[in-house]
């Protein structure tokens, strides 16, 4: 059980700010992990400490900059506020359509091949942008239609951070604007994620799973989430966050006909 617990959090813990979607990772994770006789039975559990390591991370990483923007920069948190409001909209949207949508490796699939698009667009932005934007000078319109690329994200294989960031490039953010709104976003989503699994988990009261297995989870996800940080703000920098897509062009086709002929 231990083994399954290390790798959906190392999935977790890179997918989730990697642009290649933590939840399409750990959906086939968990898929192949059912198919191949090992099923972790307390998936909601397990998943709401990968959100809280996860969570940590972003903390950590970017706690000057959430400092810096809670005492001198109110204006772009209400940005980021304003920007979630979608996101919560389909997030909630998404408890109606049902987990046959939210943990099918089949629309992972699809997603995978969509993010990939999407990351291969940024290879025509330049990588320097000194004309590029700061994120208190984004208009509501345009901090909005960053939301909505997020809310799309709430389906498996489209990653949220590949979604914001090229969206944030769309509208004319610097690059590391783009990265640093993105995560920015990911706080309350990530929190908020995290905060409605944990009540449900305690409305079933149905944890089986041991506190030292959830504790593992919590903490291997939280050391790769800061690795991948920072190794996406690296590339991101250096104008090679597109090269990501070939990864995604690769699992996608992969995933789908694991799909469609398991069926």
């Amino acid at each position: 059980m231990w083994l399954e617990v290390v790798l959906l959090a190392v999935v977790q813990g890179i997918g989730e700010f990697l642009p290649i979607s933590s939840s399409g990772h750990v959906v086939v994770g968990a898929a192949l992990c059912d198919q191949w006789g090992h099923p972790i039975q307390e998936k909601l559990a397990l998943n709401v400490m990968l959100h809280v390591g996860t969570l940590l991370s972003v903390l950590v990483f970017f706690y000057k900059r959430v400092l810096r923007l809670l005492v001198e920069e109110q204006r772009v948190v209400l940005l980021g506020l304003w920007a979630t409001i979608p996101a919560v909209v389909v997030g909630l949207g998404g408890k109606i359509w049902g987990e046959e949508v939210l943990e099918s490796p089949l629309i992972a699939g699809f997603g995978f091949l969509l993010t990939g698009v999407g990351l291969l667009w940024t290879k025509k932005v330049s990588p320097s942008n000194p004309e590029g934007k700061f994120c208190r000078q984004l208009k509501l319109r345009e901090a909005f239609w960053i939301g909505l690329a997020q809310a799309f994200a709430v389906l498996p294989g489209i990653s949220r951070s590949g979604a914001t960031i090229v969206a944030g490039l769309a509208v004319g953010l610097r690059r590391s604007e783009a990265a640093a709104f993105s995560f920015l976003l990911a706080i309350p989503v990530m929190a908020g994620a995290g905060l409605v699994e944990g009540l449900e988990m305690l409305h079933e009261n149905s944890n089986s799973l041991p506190f030292t297995y959830l504790g593992l989870g919590m903490g291997v996800s939280f050391l790769v989430g800061l690795a991948a940080l920072a190794w996406l703000l690296r590339w991101l920098e250096e104008g090679r966050l597109y090269w990501f897509a070939y990864w995604l062009f690769a699992i996608g086709p992969v995933v789908l006909l694991w799909q469609i002929f398991s069926r």
